[in-house]
């Protein structure tokens, strides 16, 4: 009510939108995912796209892998604000890339979609017939006065779109085959309870930064517990099949958590235990492992998010590298969110993937590194205040 039917983009430097198109393009959408019943539904639909240039003059081609992170950090905030104000919100992956770039304009092999995310359930589940898409050409600043272009980035992004809405229904109820995998019987079990004090979702956000100092100082076991506990359940995503289920493993380089032996660990999520790998002080391996930075050696625990990337592939092709990369952007969003409610702090990292593998040894033998979140406690500032 009081905003017109239309597609917009929000500006976070105003905190407003600007209506680049009049008219109600539901039926556009409905098209695009192959009539997911959440967007047929939804009397809003979030449309996540990155801008490849604003992390590509740093990381390169690797900066593919960012937009997937960096959109699963804010899915982490969206997803837990639509929950707390009680709105349903899925996450939705498998659309018509082109037929979304179009509807918003985007420039080809600068800017792409990463997600859709469905808001609300309205009464009326039938949309209008898709309205016709014209071109766009609305006038645009230049990020900078050079800009390098990583062809890359666009021939993987190419490479995992989907070309028809026949392609997207094909997709759906997907799910990749189980891991096979032997735990070795040394398991510490996690306490599902414990007095551990968060702060409400808002001022969670509003503190929610990125640790560039730990102070190494330890963090409980209790609040490592919540932190695993919170941010491994229940995504509501159209490649996640049950609800619930994953596509990423955790591996844990513990450094300093109070009730909890040095050393290196797997997340069992069904038990939810750490089946400890290895004991022993691994911070010097951590700084290594995470590019050869300070940040995860000082941190009290470093996360990683592994996943069995042929399985992911034999269900869903190469648009699965981009499930599982989002999963784990989420995941650490989520981790982001605990660790700044619980009052400390947390980091996302780069690494060196082969290595990362070899470290954790067998049990982690054939997957491939998605994401890596340190927690920790930060340096307090001269002033005040985390850094």
């Amino acid at each position: 009510p009081g905003l017109g039917a239309g597609g917009y983009q929000f500006g976070p430097n105003d905190f407003g939108l600007v209506r680049l198109r009049e008219g109600d393009y539901r039926g556009v959408l409905a098209d695009a995912s192959g009539h997911e019943t959440s967007i047929v539904e939804a009397p809003v639909t979030l449309v996540l796209a990155d801008t490849h240039w604003r992390n590509a003059w740093k990381y390169g081609a690797r900066a593919y892998r960012h937009a997937f992170w960096d959109a699963g950090t804010l899915l982490a905030n969206t997803l837990a604000a639509t929950s707390g104000a009680g709105v349903p919100a899925k996450v939705v992956t498998s659309f018509v890339d082109e037929e979304v770039h179009r509807l918003l304009g985007l420039e080809a092999e600068k800017e792409s979609v990463v997600a859709l995310v469905p808001l609300g359930r309205a009464s009326e589940a039938t949309p209008a017939a898709p309205l016709p898409i014209d071109a766009l050409a609305m006038p645009t600043e230049p990020l900078s006065p050079k800009m390098v272009e990583y062809p890359a980035i666009y021939e993987m992004h190419r490479s995992s779109s989907l070309d028809s809405s026949a392609d997207v229904v094909d997709m759906r109820g997907r799910t990749p085959a189980s891991r096979s995998y032997e735990t070795a019987g040394n398991m510490v079990q996690l306490p599902r309870e414990g007095d551990v004090r968060v702060r409400g979702l808002e001022e969670t956000i509003l503190r929610r930064g990125s640790t560039r100092t730990f102070a190494q100082d330890p963090i409980s076991v209790e609040e490592l517990s919540a932190a695993l506990h919170f941010s491994t359940r229940g995504i509501d995503a159209d490649f996640l099949s049950p609800y619930g289920a994953s596509v990423n493993e955790l591996f844990l380089i513990v450094n300093a958590v109070e009730g909890l032996a040095s050393g290196a660990y797997r997340y069992d999520r069904e038990q939810h235990g750490l089946e400890l790998l290895k004991e022993g002080d691994f911070t010097g391996e951590a700084g290594h492992l995470g590019l050869d930075q300070q940040i995860p050696a000082d941190a009290s625990v470093d996360v990683y998010m592994l996943a069995d990337l042929n399985s992911v592939l034999d269900a869903f092709g190469n648009r699965g590298y981009r499930m599982a990369q989002l999963e784990s952007g989420i995941i650490g969003g989520r981790l982001y969110l605990m660790a700044y409610g619980m009052g400390f702090g947390a980091s996302g990292l780069t690494f060196y993937d082969d290595e990362v593998i070899e470290f954790f040894g067998p049990a982690a033998e054939g997957l491939s590194v998605m994401f890596l979140v340190a927690l920790g406690r930060s340096v307090k500032r001269k002033r005040g205040g985390a850094v």
